[in-house]
């Protein structure tokens, strides 16, 4: 069957962009399905916040509402008014709580729902519902293990009972978060899911959610009414073996080719010193678009902690080669042979040739970061519609 997709571009033009960001909101979709599949019978969330993992908000709120998404969660109000706009009639949970007195009106006339964070946010948003007659919806996050962010077990207990009293606000959500969910035999794990149902009791049969990408996974113990995966809808990986579908590819565009003879050295610091006659192409994309400094290639002090990162361009890896400098990465294409590359070509930086979890392993951080300080200098295509694969 032919492959039916509609392609939308944003950013830089492409003839002008330093680099290419193709994402492919068709498999942004399956993985949200995927997802949901294991968390059946309980919902999946779709986790927005930091401009949607840096992929854009506009384009990727309405893809997940198309495939039955209809709760969002953000950090930041200014989050929660983006996704009110691209999506009217969505649950917004905004992570982060209120930011004093003055915000709660802002949040109940946007209908977004702030998540109680502490005994203030809760005094808060009870005297807000006071003053308008109303008992506006709230979550109650309760801190199980993380020492983040969350009232107490005792304070969320002691608000249970008080509140069902009163009846000052409406809380709709009942959640905690896994310390360590990404280490599935961590008794960390079942600690915090056994406090986190001790809890849960005291608000009845309140909708409650407690896991991300890698709680997920742990089993339906787990999962409760709602998950919350955020790092495997965009492609990470959210355990050792589970590969979930590209769809993020970067690629930084070649603006010269250089010759350099054994002996020489590349870029700041002249930490990298040629061993061979190398030929290095120099791709326009660096630490000032996201592409992290630490996967800078050998001689790199960092290079002791982590393995140096490469790109793959026509059919093959190449690796990088000396420092990742603000607008420019070098990459030692010898191997590719004389004619092997020319300037226009495109490195990819990390894709489906270039796992992400594997290019932020390399530069010694971790997907979520590589994906959230993606710049805004590259040109950006968003792939849609049917999926055939």
């Amino acid at each position: 069957m032919e492959e039916e997709f509609h392609i939308r571009e944003a950013g830089t033009k492409p003839h002008l962009a330093g680099g290419r960001l193709t994402i492919d909101l068709r498999s942004l979709q399956a993985n949200f399905r995927a997802l949901a599949k294991v968390a059946a019978p309980a919902r999946v969330a779709g986790i927005v916040k930091a401009d949607a993992y840096g992929i854009g908000i506009a384009e990727v709120v309405p893809a997940l509402a198309a495939v039955g998404c209809d709760t969002f969660f953000v950090a930041l109000p200014e989050e929660g008014f983006a996704v009110r706009r691209a999506a009217p009639q969505a649950r917004i949970f905004v992570l982060n709580g209120l930011f004093g007195a003055e915000a709660a009106e802002a949040y109940a006339g946007s209908q977004l729902i702030p998540v109680i964070n502490t005994a203030v946010d809760l005094t808060i948003w009870e005297r807000f519902c006071g003053r308008q007659g109303a008992a506006h919806p709230c979550a109650i996050h309760v801190d199980t293990g993380m020492n983040r962010l969350g009232i107490t077990p005792a304070e969320a207990i002691a608000f249970a009972d008080e509140n069902m009293l009163t009846g000052t606000v409406n809380p709709v959500l009942l959640m905690s978060h896994l310390a360590c969910a990404d280490r599935r035999d961590d008794p960390k794990n079942r600690r915090q899911l056994e406090l986190f149902r001790q809890v849960r009791r005291a608000f009845g049969d309140m909708e409650a959610s407690l896991v991300n990408s890698s709680g997920l996974l742990l089993g339906r113990d787990y999962h409760f009414g709602l998950c919350r995966p955020g790092i495997a809808v965009y492609g990470g990986s959210p355990a050792p073996g589970v590969t979930m579908r590209t769809v993020v590819t970067a690629e930084a565009r070649v603006v010269q080719i250089r010759y350099a003879r054994a002996g020489e050295t590349i870029s700041y610091g002249a930490t990298a010193v040629l061993e061979r006659d190398s030929i290095i192409a120099v791709a326009a994309a660096g630490y000032a678009d996201g592409f992290p400094r630490a996967a800078s290639g050998s001689g790199v002090p960092i290079r002791q902690l982590f393995p140096g990162g490469s790109g793959f361009v026509h059919g093959r890896r190449v690796p990088i080669v000396g420092r990742v400098t603000m607008d420019l990465t070098m990459f030692d294409v010898t191997d590719l042979g004389e004619d092997g590359i020319a300037t226009g070509d495109h490195i990819e930086l990390f894709g489906p040739n270039l796992p992400l979890d594997e290019a932020a392993r390399a530069a010694g951080t971790i997907s979520y970061e590589l994906l959230t300080r993606i710049g805004q200098r590259y040109h950006r295509a968003y792939i849609s519609g049917a999926d055939t694969r």
